[in-house]
């Protein structure tokens, strides 16, 4: 086991957000979490997963042409 459990706060930190939304990621589900006891912990690997998920990529801008 290799990889690092975050608090909630942490992820937040790592994310650029507040505690509320990474709660609230982890209500819904929206996120993979561990449960230690009553300590929830979030792995970074799951924080990586969700932002390479959730990343836009940019779209072609396509040039008009002029008539």
């Amino acid at each position: 086991m290799n990889d690092r459990l975050l608090t909630v706060q942490q992820a937040a930190e790592q994310l650029g957000t507040g505690v509320r939304f990474a709660r609230r990621l982890i209500e819904e589900r929206r996120i993979e979490y561990v449960k230690v006891g009553r300590h929830v912990r979030i792995p970074e690997r799951a924080l990586g997963a969700f932002v390479a998920a959730n990343t836009v990529r940019p779209a072609l801008r396509r040039l008009r042409s002029v008539a």
